[in-house]
C-alpha cells in the first residue's frame, strides 16, 4: 500500500527506523498511531523527536483491538513478525509489512541491495566510494545507519541507492525489486529470533523473490548455502556473477563473468574483457577481505565505476571500525577490536586472520547458538578464552575444554585479566560472537568502551 493519505497506519517499534516512518507517514496524510512495548519513560528520546507531530501513541504493550482498526500496520526491523498479537492481526485481514517493503515502493533509483551474515557493511561502503569516486552521485543506508524511509522523506536524489538489508527487514517483502543483489555469505545467525537456521535463510532468501532478467546476482561462490540459493530457478531468471578465492574455479568464472582472487591479484569479467586488480597493499585484515573486495568490483563495474577509481579506493580503505580494528600495542601485546562479531561465522574469520597465541574475550547476549565449529580454531590458536556475559555458560559447554577458559563477572574484569594473561607477542582479540545488548546497547558502544580501557593500559 503506497497511497496511505486518510488511512489508519500504525509503526511498531519506536526505534530510529520507527521514529523515521511516523515522521513520512505523517507527512503522507496518514492517521499515524506508534506502538511499542517500552514504557514512555524508556522512549523519552525518541518521543520528543515526534511530540509536535499529530500522533496517537500505544505504549507500554501492543493493544489488540488498536491493531484490528488500522488499514496498514508497519513493523520496525527489531520487531518479530512472530509475535502473537500480529499474528492475531493478519488472521483478521490487517496488512502487516516492514520498512523496506513500504519505502522502496518510492524510490525510482536503481537499488544494490546487498545482505548476507557477514561483510555487508564492508562490501556497502567499498561499493559507496567506488562509485563516488567514478563520479556517481551515491547514497547508503537500509541496515547501514540510515533508514531507507529517510532517502525518500528527505528527497533526496542519488544515482544509484545502495542499501544493506538484514533478514529481519527482508522478511516482510514481497515486491522489493532491487537492480543489484550481492550475497556475501551465510552462517548459523539470529536463533533467538527464528527457530531453525532454515527458517533464518529462507528469511534471506527473499531478496530473490522478484528477480527478473534485469538482476545481477553477485553470489558467494565459496559459500556452499550461497549457492545452493543460487540454483532456484527465480535467481536464474536473471545474470549470475560469482566470486572466489578457488583458484580451480577460475576457468568457470572467467567464461560467465565474475571475480577470481589469484595470489596479489583479483581478476575480474563483468563483460567482453577480463580485467585485473591488485590487492597487495590492502589495509583490511583477513583473507575474507579479498571476498569484499571483489563483490564490491562486481557490483560497481556493473554500474560504471572505473577501474582507476575501483583501484585507488582497494588501495586505500582503512576497512570499517569494530571489524578487526587494530586498536594499539601495550607492553608488546597487540589488541584488536571486533565488536561487530556477533556470530560464530565471524568469530571464526577473525581467528583466521592470527597464527596463534591469540587471547580471546568472547561473550554477550545469547542468540542460542552453536559455538561448537569453532573448537579446532580454538584448540589450534587460543592460548586463553575470557567468556563474559550472559552467554558466557553455553560457550564454555561448547568451546571451553579446547583452552584454558575463564568465566568472568564484568567487561572490564574481562579485558584487563586479558592483558594480565598475555605476554610479548600475543594478542588479544575481542570477538564475542554474541550481540552486546546484555551490557551495552549495541556493538559500537562495546566496541568504543573496549577501545577505551585498552588505551588506559600502559
Amino acid at each position: 500500500m503506497k497511497d496511505v493519505a486518510g488511512k489508519k497506519v500504525m509503526v511498531v517499534g519506536l526505534s530510529k527506523t520507527g521514529v523515521s516512518l511516523a515522521k513520512f507517514l505523517v507527512e503522507l496524510g496518514a492517521k499515524v498511531t506508534v506502538s511499542d512495548h517500552k514504557s514512555p519513560a524508556e522512549l523519552s528520546q525518541a518521543l520528543e523527536q515526534i511530540e509536535s507531530l499529530e500522533i496517537e501513541y500505544d505504549l507500554g504493550g501492543h493493544t489488540p483491538k488498536l491493531l484490528l482498526e488500522q488499514d496498514l500496520i508497519i513493523l520496525s526491523p527489531g520487531v518479530s513478525p512472530e509475535l502473537k498479537v500480529f499474528e492475531y492481526a493478519r488472521k483478521n485481514g490487517k496488512k502487516v509489512t516492514g520498512d523496506i517493503e513500504f519505502a522502496w515502493q518510492f524510490v525510482q533509483e536503481p537499488i544494490i541491495a546487498i545482505t548476507g551474515t557477514n561483510g555487508k557493511s564492508t562490501v556497502a561502503k567499498l561499493a559507496e566510494q567506488m562509485l563516488t569516486e567514478s563520479g556517481k552521485k551515491v547514497w547508503l543506508g537500509g541496515n547501514y545507519g540510515t533508514p531507507l524511509v529517510d532517502y525518500v522523506r528527505n528527497k533526496e536524489k542519488a544515482d544509484i541507492v545502495i542499501c544493506e538489508v538484514s533478514s529481519f527487514q527482508l522478511e516482510h517483502c514481497e515486491t522489493f525489486t532491487p537492480r543489484n543483489i550481492v550475497f556475501t555469505n551465510i552462517g548459523e545467525n539470529h536463533l533467538d529470533r527464528y527457530r531453525s537456521m532454515e527458517e533464518y535463510v529462507t528469511a534471506k532468501r527473499k531478496v530473490f523473490r522478484n528477480t527478473n532478467h534485469d538482476t545481477t546476482s553477485i553470489l558467494n561462490a565459496d559459500d556452499n548455502r550461497v549457492v545452493d540459493l543460487a540454483r532456484d530457478p527465480v535467481v536464474q531468471r536473471g545474470r549470475i556473477f560469482y566470486f572466489s578465492r578457488k583458484l580451480a574455479l577460475e576457468p568457470q568464472i572467467m567464461n560467465i563473468g565474475g571475480a577470481v582472487n589469484i595470489g596479489t591479484n583479483v581478476k575480474v569479467r563483468v563483460g567482453p574483457e577480463i580485467e585485473t586488480y591488485n590487492v597487495a597493499n590492502i589495509k583490511m585484515k583477513g583473507k575474507h577481505a579479498v571476498e569484499n573486495v571483489m563483490a564490491a568490483i562486481l557490483t560497481t563495474r556493473d554500474f560504471g565505476a572505473t577501474p582507476e577509481a575501483i583501484s585507488k579506493v582497494i588501495e586505500n580503505f582503512p576497512g570499517l571500525p569494530h571489524r578487526i580494528e587494530y586498536v594499539r600495542k601495550a607492553g608488546g601485546v597487540s589488541f584488536y577490536n571486533d565488536s561487530k562479531a556477533t556470530n560464530v561465522h565471524a568469530v571464526k574469520r577473525a581467528l583466521d586472520c592470527f597464527d596463534e597465541n591469540v587471547i580471546l574475550i568472547m561473550g554477550g547476549k545469547d542468540s542460542n547458538l552453536d559455538y561448537s565449529d569453532l573448537r579446532d580454531v580454538i584448540r589450534a590458536k587460543v592460548k586463553n578464552l575470557i567468556l563474559v556475559g550472559e552467554a558466557k555458560e553455553k560457550i564454555n559447554r561448547d568451546v571451553g575444554d579446547f583452552s584454558e577458559t575463564f568465566l568472568i563477572g564484568t567487561f572490564e574484569e574481562a579485558v584487563l585479566l586479558a592483558y594480565q594473561k598475555s605476554r610479548i607477542g600475543d594478542t588479544v582479540l575481542l570477538s564475542p560472537g554474541c550481540p552486546s545488548f546484555d551490557l551495552f546497547d549495541n556493538y559500537i558502544e562495546r566496541g568504543n568502551y573496549f577501545k577505551k580501557l585498552v588505551g588506559e593500559f600502559s
